[in-house]
């Protein structure tokens, strides 16, 4: 059994800074590439090919859409303390990809939370260091834009490294 998460890689023209934050916040930074997040980590017996044909039969009315970025945010929460960037357009397409998904064939993992489409830029042990690498980048309000045209899927390898093992053109 493989764990597998859903995800959009941005590209942005300005990603180094992006990664700059990263490197300073994200244990991941190494692992996987700035995404965000559809469809969470899940436990599956799914083969690849069952996850894209799923994917080909949710997607085919979904079409590219612009995304911008900009703002941090924060929140503390049971799962960590985390650091985000904030999305302020193109919220309602990644919200329909995740309710999409996660309204059929990934209903059996959906934790019910509150979704809001960010992208990770950090995760701190504690709310102290979160605080303070809140502090060090809340005034960063440089504007990140793209086209989303592809959705992949991940498989997290044994070293929690991320291994694309899916794309899906929108």
């Amino acid at each position: 059994m493989s764990t597998r998460t859903i995800m959009i890689f941005p590209q942005f023209e300005n990603m180094e800074i992006i990664n700059v934050i990263r490197k300073k916040y994200d244990p991941l930074v190494d692992l996987v590439k700035p995404h965000i997040t559809i469809v969470f980590p899940f436990e599956s017996e799914m083969s690849n090919e069952e996850i894209s044909t799923i994917l080909d039969k949710r997607l085919k009315e979904i079409k590219t859409f612009n995304l911008k970025l900009q703002g941090i945010s924060k929140l503390e929460d049971t799962y960590g303390n985390y650091l985000f960037l904030n999305v302020i357009e193109g919220q309602e397409n990644i919200i329909e990809l995740h309710n999409l998904l996660y309204e059929n064939e990934f209903s059996d993992w959906n934790l019910k939370l509150p979704y809001i489409p960010h992208m990770t830029i950090g995760n701190l042990d504690d709310t102290s260091k979160l605080q303070d690498a809140f502090d060090d980048i809340k005034s960063c309000q440089d504007i990140f834009i793209t086209t989303i045209n592809k959705i992949s899927v991940e498989m997290i390898g044994e070293h929690e490294e991320s291994i694309i093992v899916i794309e899906k053109e929108l």
